[in-house]
């Protein structure tokens, strides 16, 4: 079909549509050669405190980071809301050294656990996280193994 026989929102409408395709493909390749780590988070029915933290510490151990770098996660509280319990946590993250073992300066990345009152208690829980000073909040996606077959 020539192009003088399309009409200008179809030419416009094909190049968005080929654009959206350009983009997923790139979008696609990034994903494969940069893939974000994850891992198997529990169920809202067995959730507890401690296995929140336990399951945090496992997904920063995905992360790649430099070694001299140390961190702490800590429980902070619970907070009820009307479909939802939400519990806070804290990593704090510093860099000791046998000169100064209390470090000057430190950064802190907090999480947030949701465990819903109205979705099945089979479901995994939802993990959200921010980095210290900054508003983008992160989420990560829960990864059900019922749905990876």
């Amino acid at each position: 079909m020539d192009t003088d026989t399309l009409s200008t929102n179809e030419v416009e409408k094909s190049v968005e549509i080929a654009e959206d395709a350009i983009f997923a493909a790139v979008r696609t390749l990034e994903e494969v050669e940069n893939p974000i780590k994850n891992i198997e988070w529990i169920t809202c029915k067995d959730f507890t405190v401690d296995l929140g933290r336990q399951q945090i510490e496992e997904y920063i151990a995905t992360w790649e980071f430099d070694e001299s770098w140390l961190h702490l996660s800590e429980y902070l509280e619970k907070e009820e809301l009307e479909f939802c319990f939400r519990y806070h946590y804290r990593v704090r993250w510093s860099i000791p050294t046998s000169r100064k073992p209390i470090p000057r300066a430190t950064a802190c990345i907090y999480f947030l656990i949701e465990i819903s009152k109205i979705k099945p208690k089979t479901l995994p829980v939802e993990v959200f996280y921010v980095l210290e000073s900054n508003r983008y909040v992160h989420s990560i996606q829960s990864n059900p193994s019922f749905l990876n077959h």
